[in-house]
């Protein structure tokens, strides 16, 4: 992914979820997709955090689950992305209005959210569908080189 957002705190319940996001992510996927349907009818069914994996042709590595959520990392030739799905949507507008205010990227569907690049989101909406978020945009310090 690019640069490292860092999160601050957030509501109880969904502070493991978040603190992982800031965590490296870990390798070990590989694989097409199994998926099988269309992805437009994916987007609005909650999904499972297996289950995204599964359409993602991903094998998790370093799952956490919380109260409200469940997240786990994959790598594959996709690139690197955190999946998360979430219990409630009123737990997953919670923890997005505490993860945009740090930037990032976010493939957001019904109840599950992908964090990644814009390119690799781009090629997981193909099988989960879900539409592409931005989170607030911080800019450049002086002096600071991003790459």
């Amino acid at each position: 992914m690019g640069s490292t957002h860092h999160l601050g705190a957030i509501k109880t319940g969904l502070l493991c979820g978040v603190a992982v996001l800031a965590l490296p992510l870990a390798a070990g996927c590989s694989g097409k997709s199994a998926a099988s349907g269309n992805a437009a009818t994916r987007e609005g069914t909650p999904a499972t955090l297996d289950q995204l994996a599964s359409r993602t042709g991903c094998t998790l590595t370093g799952q956490r689950k919380a109260q409200e959520l469940e997240q786990g990392n994959c790598t594959n030739s996709r690139g690197r992305y955190v999946l998360v799905s979430f219990t409630s949507d009123k737990g997953m507008t919670s923890w997005m209005e505490e993860a945009k205010p740090w930037g990032g990227s976010y493939l957001v569907g019904t109840r599950w959210v992908a964090v990644s690049t814009p390119t690799t989101l781009e090629s997981l909406k193909k099988d989960l569908g879900g539409r592409i978020m931005s989170g607030d945009s911080h800019g450049e310090m002086p002096g600071m080189n991003h790459s």
